[in-house]
């Protein structure tokens, strides 16, 4: 399995927060920009990438169905197809993203900068639905994201909830956390409960503990929330 990842340098974030999406992209396919997309394209639907082996496409499809908060399927790719027609003008599978991280066999085994020496006609990519959508909203609201003004992004944990079987495909729920000020929680609620193709309303709002994460300062990704709230 195919999935995006992070990278480093090039045209800087704050030169590119203000650009259309198309512009983006470009900036991202020619190399001259490798790191997060948090806080960039507003007003359009983010979307991570997930590239798979045509037999195994039907199935993750299905882990979808039965699974939509976590994998809102907004996309996919006909087989051996490397453009999502349906989601933009020119939208390339292989060189879009700042960055692709290559698992086999459930372990990630590459990181790499574009998929072209990867692709095959033998592929399927589904794009699913990303949080950082309505985080353009939350600013239009006044809410504060203390990583976009700090040009970093959220931090995520692993928790307890499962997931719905398919095939091969189970788990338990990642979840990407935001530390709101208490006056933000029931707005912040009622503007990302408008987006389900972006995960909609949190999951969970309060003790993390209920969820497994033992400890909110040791993300499995993104932020060090010791950072984050310093």
């Amino acid at each position: 399995m195919i999935v995006s990842g992070a990278g480093s340098l090039g045209i800087s974030f704050e030169n590119l927060r203000k650009a259309p999406a198309g512009q983006v992209r470009s900036a991202i396919r020619l190399g001259h920009y490798r790191r997060h997309t948090a806080g960039l394209a507003a007003g359009c639907l983010q979307a991570n990438l997930v590239v798979l082996p045509r037999a195994q496409a039907d199935h993750f499809e299905l882990f979808c169905a039965l699974n939509p908060r976590p994998c809102p399927v907004v996309g996919h790719t006909s087989v051996g197809d490397p453009y999502f027609h349906t989601l933009g003008n020119d939208v390339d599978v292989r060189r879009d993203l700042p960055s692709y991280n290559i698992y086999r066999d459930g372990e990630l085994v590459e990181q790499v900068s574009d998929l072209m020496d990867h692709w095959s006609d033998g592929l399927v990519a589904f794009a699913l639905g990303c949080s950082f959508t309505f985080e353009t909203a939350f600013s239009r609201a006044g809410i504060e994201l203390w990583h976009i003004a700090n040009n970093t992004t959220v931090p995520m944990f692993r928790t307890n909830l499962p997931l719905a079987e398919a095939g091969p495909f189970k788990g338990h729920m990642v979840v990407s956390m935001r530390a709101l000020a208490t006056k933000d929680v029931d707005r912040a609620t009622e503007i990302s409960s408008r987006f389900p193709w972006a995960h909609g309303g949190p999951v969970h709002i309060g003790d993390p503990a209920t969820m497994g994460i033992a400890d909110i300062t040791k993300p499995d990704w993104g932020l060090n929330l010791l950072s984050y709230l310093s």
